[in-house]
């Protein structure tokens, strides 16, 4: 089978929990930004930047470590059950230390919000979804490994079916029933559980609930009865992980930093949570984005692995690349090229921020293609060179925020972003062609990206008469940029595409 065309069939496998869960998952948004008001989602926002960043923690790269040591060693079984007792024993030592520290915790964290104050179920919810999520990352990814993308795309979906019904439950239905039903049967039944003023907790329980189901529907991928654990192994995994804790841990902050500083770098007299709501919700409409990129990693990276070495990996990984950079810079330009229409995505209240689409929707395309990039360190065992960085992307992140903050505000957190991104597929790229050359066309990839970026410029600077003749125009600026890409990469679709009858599954 062609290479490409089993990445791009897996891609859409995997797509199926990733994109349409996702998806689903989206309806929340709407929902949120027409229920909650700007300030409360704004707190959401900021709790789950901390969980992004604790996650990773509490995961530390063993994932792809995981893949590179069930490739490498001959007790593949081994492996597995050494790096799952490590995630567990980490997991429960990191629900104890919090609940030791839970006050402590709170008092820092209403430093920004003083809600925090006298809702420590709000951070202990969310230690036991952590745990939750971290002791279930290598039983999925050993899904990944072994090719089962379609019980892994069940169970996620399954996962995200569960948060979506809970939050629709809790936040929509519950508050409708009590106010339009207050004197009927069901109303009285809800009434003895459920408190309207409490919809942050309801939301937070949501994802608890979804996550402990999820464990408990791979507890038959854990083999409890016959687990080993090799120390000797647990210290070899640990020596190729630890660059990819630092990388982990600087990407999750490149993601997450900007919803936490936000709130505490804004002038004194702001509304820090409303500001933030708002700036997390327009940020939620360039995830789109990152929806791609994250299908596009769970399908590439054991790829990636499994072509390693093969003769014509190089040209196959620069195939790859170009693939990519096309798919991405073609989200971008469909996003803005119909913002007015996306844009109704979120409440009316969360629109003023629309000016931080496109700065992040690009950030957010770099991000995917230093991803893309990034493989290089990971095939030839130079983790260091991804936590170098990571780290400086990281850091680039966190002093632009703190300079950019207190004079613009969260266009300052979108232009933070796109800089991190931005200097670190730069710097990617130049060092991986050093010490692990792959031949990627450059002119290529700058028509790729440019073109769209082009057509968007244009695009704003044109005087529409109505709304229906910028939509008009938009789409022929679209269907431009396809012809071009079509005409440029005929070919590699050809191969990509081409399905012959009575070989579907070969």
């Amino acid at each position: 089978m062609n290479p490409l065309r089993k990445l791009a069939g897996q891609a859409a496998i995997y797509g199926l929990s990733s994109i349409v869960g996702r998806l689903l998952n989206y309806l929340l948004v709407p929902l949120y930004t027409r229920v909650l008001i700007t300030s409360e989602y704004g707190v959401v926002t900021n709790m789950l930047a901390y969980v992004s960043i604790l996650w990773v923690i509490l995961t530390y790269g063993m994932e792809t470590t995981f893949f590179r040591f069930s490739q490498s060693e001959k007790d593949k079984p081994l492996v597995y059950h050494t790096t799952i007792v490590s995630l567990i024993f980490s997991s429960v030592l990191f629900v104890v230390a919090v609940l030791l520290n839970i006050h402590s915790i709170v008092q820092w964290m209403s430093i920004e919000w003083k809600g925090y104050l006298g809702h420590e179920e709000y951070i202990v919810y969310f230690t036991f979804t952590l745990a939750f999520d971290a002791i279930t990352a290598i039983p999925f990814a050993k899904l990944r490994q072994e090719n089962k993308a379609f019980k892994f795309a069940l169970i996620k979906l399954i996962n995200i079916g569960i948060t979506l019904a809970l939050n629709l439950f809790f936040v929509l239905l519950c508050p409708y029933i009590v106010t339009n039903h207050g004197s009927g049967f069901l109303a009285g039944i809800i009434n003895t559980f459920f408190d309207p003023d409490y919809l942050i907790g309801y939301i937070i329980l949501s994802y608890l609930i979804s996550s402990f189901l999820t464990l408990v529907l791979l507890i038959p991928e854990i083999p409890f009865k016959s687990i080993k654990f090799s120390s000797e192994v647990w210290r070899r995994m640990i020596g190729y992980t630890w660059p990819l804790l630092v990388v982990g841990v600087a990407g999750s902050v490149n993601l997450s930093i900007d919803k936490i500083m936000l709130p505490r770098l804004l002038p004194k007299g702001t509304d820090v949570m409303s500001q933030l709501g708002i700036y997390g919700a327009c940020y939620k409409i360039s995830i789109i984005m990152t929806l791609f990129v994250q299908t596009f990693r769970y399908a590439a990276e054991p790829f990636f692995f499994a072509e390693s070495g093969k003769e014509g990996s190089a040209k196959l990984y620069a195939d790859v690349f170009n693939f990519f950079t096309i798919f991405v810079s073609l989200i971008f330009l469909v996003t803005m090229m119909y913002i007015d229409i996306v844009i109704k995505f979120i409440g009316v209240d969360y629109r003023e921020g629309a000016s931080v689409i496109p700065i992040l929707l690009l950030g957010n395309l770099f991000l995917g293609v230093y991803y893309n990039l990034s493989i290089w360190y990971k095939l030839s065992n130079q983790t260091i060179f991804g936590a170098v960085i990571s780290v400086i992307g990281a850091v680039l992140n966190i002093v632009l925020n703190f300079f950019l903050i207190p004079v613009f505000g969260y266009l300052g957190s979108a232009w933070a972003v796109f800089m991190a991104y931005l200097v670190m597929m730069v710097l990617s790229y130049f060092l991986g062609q050093k010490h692990f050359p792959v031949p990627y066309d450059l002119q290529k990839f700058g028509l790729f990206l440019g073109i769209p970026v082009i057509l968007y410029l244009v695009s704003e600077n044109i005087p529409y008469p109505a709304l229906l003749v910028k939509f008009i125009v938009n789409s022929l600026f679209v269907l431009l940029y396809l012809t071009i890409i079509y005409k440029l990469e005929k070919k590699t679709f050809s191969g990509i595409l081409k399905v012959r009858w009575g070989k579907f599954n070969s």
